[in-house]
């Protein structure tokens, strides 16, 4: 069931915050678990299948802005991400000499609307950093712990890849990967010969079948557009839309948490939030309350719910609440392959992400930076959109040699379409996603003089990057430089110097922050005990991201998505045994 203002006034057993990978897997083995649950959802609802809010197979010329991005979808017009960086009405700050940016998802689902699809599991070495380089600290848990949880999602959820046995990236349950297409041959052509791997993605797209309600990818290349036919994973087709079908989840839509809840002995009893259809307050009763609202949100709540039995905020006894955030570091760049220009055109859509990247493959040990990244590679005859033509000038002065004269108006009209039907699909490019260090001095705080639109105090952000990730970034860029030339590609723009960090992506531009309400062992250090339950109020959990000790070099929602199923297995077994 549906809700947008009517709130039950029959406690739930538990409160979900957020729609995403944490809270809609929180939604499923919760609900199945015969729980009357309550998800509570910032954005509408959203559902990929429905015309009014399907993308995906639209010609940009359906769009009044030809595809290009708007402040409430800036990848592009055509995006399934609805929120951005900029949501009118709801700031953030940043502190002296600080630039952080933060993605804010508003619709269900959250961010696995819009994401690669790119599902790693961490390796062994990832959970125990701190005990191989000194930088940093352990998480609690291990590998082995995660495993079980792991293999359950590869195996409900779907993932396509092979298996390579390599210890630190752990191999799991496949289906079938598509094939390299013809930018990413060449790109392994020059891999190969700086004697760097490159093995088939593993992207939870479906290549096979996995169960009656979802489909099968058909290759369109627009997965960030949302699946119709649910190939690909999104929390709200695979989570949190079945789970209302099956058991007692109502999703309350366009609701603002403001704060948790709590009794006089600092128990959490619920929540309260703000109605964006009336802009009046509401309050939900749960015996548990568990937040998946992205590590930062989840952060900002928590710091809000202030009482007198936490003064400085719900599980913030430790002052560890907003503590240690860390993004991905990020760092790109293209080239143009003179034996691509004037190429045949075909179908070589595939999947809407790459088919093929490299994992990390170097020993830190003999490196001047201590943490790796992978490479996603990017290329191929995408349908041309809003902005293509733009940087054409640039192309031709690259490639002047083997592009030959340009037309005699290019620029514009006739000679500019030539120009870039000649172009298209020659261009290709990498992206490295690396693992930052982190640090006490990078966090996230409430900023008492700034509040929201709906009256909620906003955050403020804290955040420099080490030498460390700029040493990456360098490293990252050398190997571009040296894979895009093996390919015979011709460079395109001039390599980032130390004035720009090398390239290094803006803090929060990765969209991977992590780490605001970590977990440990001691409560003095940390927010969370290792299932991820907060120290100082035993019904409070987290399941997004802010549990992270640390990220590694792969994407963080594969684990995010194992994590919330072993927390919610814990909190279903608590219940039981009456302890929460």
């Amino acid at each position: 069931m549906s809700f947008q203002i009517k709130p039950s006034s029959e406690p739930y057993d538990v409160i979900i915050v957020g729609s995403g990978a944490g809270g809609g897997m929180a939604s499923k083995i919760l609900s199945e678990a015969g729980l009357a649950v309550a998800v509570i959802e910032a954005g509408g609802d959203f559902d990929p299948a429905k015309e009014e809010d399907r993308t995906q197979m639209r010609y940009p010329w359906e769009s009044p802005r030809r595809g290009s991005g708007t402040r409430i979808r800036p990848f592009g017009d055509f995006d399934a991400a609805i929120g951005g960086w900029d949501i009118e009405g709801e700031p953030y700050t940043r502190g002296k000499d600080t630039n952080f940016d933060w993605f804010r998802s508003r619709m269900v689902g959250g961010r696995t609307n819009h994401w690669g699809r790119i599902s790693l599991r961490f390796g062994p070495n990832d959970f125990k950093r701190a005990s191989i380089d000194g930088l940093g600290h352990d998480w609690p848990i291990g590998y082995d712990d995660l495993k079980p949880y792991y293999d359950k999602v590869d195996k409900f959820i779907g993932v396509f890849g092979s298996k390579e046995g390599i210890y630190n990236e752990p191999d799991g349950f496949f289906l079938p990967p598509p094939k390299p297409r013809l930018h990413e041959l060449f790109m392994m052509k020059g891999a190969k010969k700086a004697s760097i791997p490159v093995i088939p993605s593993r992207l939870s797209i479906l290549t096979k079948p996995v169960n009656k309600e979802r489909g099968v990818c058909f290759f369109c290349a627009q997965c960030n557009r949302a699946c119709q036919a649910y190939a690909d994973f999104s929390s709200g087709t695979c989570l949190l839309h079945p789970a209302m079908k099956k058991g007692k989840v109502d999703l309350y839509t366009n609701s603002m948490v403001r704060k948790v809840t709590t009794d006089d002995s600092g128990k959490a009893t619920g929540v309260s939030f703000i109605s964006k259809l009336d802009m009046k307050e509401y309050k939900l009763k749960a015996r548990v309350v568990v937040l998946g609202a992205s590590a930062c949100e989840s952060a900002r709540i928590m710091l809000n719910s202030k009482s007198k039995t936490h003064p400085d905020g719900i599980g913030n006894s430790s002052g560890m609440v907003g503590r240690y955030l860390h993004d991905s570091t990020g760092a790109d760049r293209m080239g143009i392959l003179p034996d691509l220009i004037d190429r045949e055109r075909y179908n070589e859509d595939g999947v809407g992400g790459m088919h093929v990247y490299t994992p990390w493959w170097l020993d830190n040990k003999k490196l001047d930076f201590a943490r790796g990244y992978h490479i996603e590679y990017w290329g191929g005859m995408g349908m041309p959109s809003y902005g293509v033509g733009f940087s054409m000038d640039t192309m031709r002065k690259y490639i002047k040699d083997e592009f030959g004269s340009p037309s005699p108006n290019g620029g514009y009209g006739e000679g500019l379409k030539k120009d870039i039907r000649r172009i298209q699909g020659s261009t290709l490019g990498m992206s490295g996603r690396g693992e930052s260090i982190p640090q006490y001095s990078n966090y996230c705080e409430i900023d008492s003089n700034v509040v929201d639109k709906y009256g909620i105090p906003v955050l403020k952000f804290h955040y420099q990057w080490t030498d460390h990730e700029i040493k990456q970034a360098k490293h990252m860029h050398d190997t571009f430089e040296e894979i895009l030339t093996n390919a015979g590609a011709v460079l395109l723009g001039n390599k980032p110097g130390p004035e720009s960090k090398y390239g290094l992506a803006t803090p929060g531009r990765i969209i991977h922050e992590v780490g605001t309400t970590r977990m440990g062992n001691d409560p003095a250090t940390s927010v969370l005990n290792s299932n991820c339950q907060a120290h100082d109020c035993g019904n409070l959990f987290v399941v997004d991201a802010g549990p992270f000790v640390s990220q590694a070099d792969k994407n963080p929602t594969w684990t995010i998505l194992a994590l919330s199923w072993r927390t919610s297995d814990y909190i279903v077994s608590e219940l039981k045994k009456k302890n929460i």
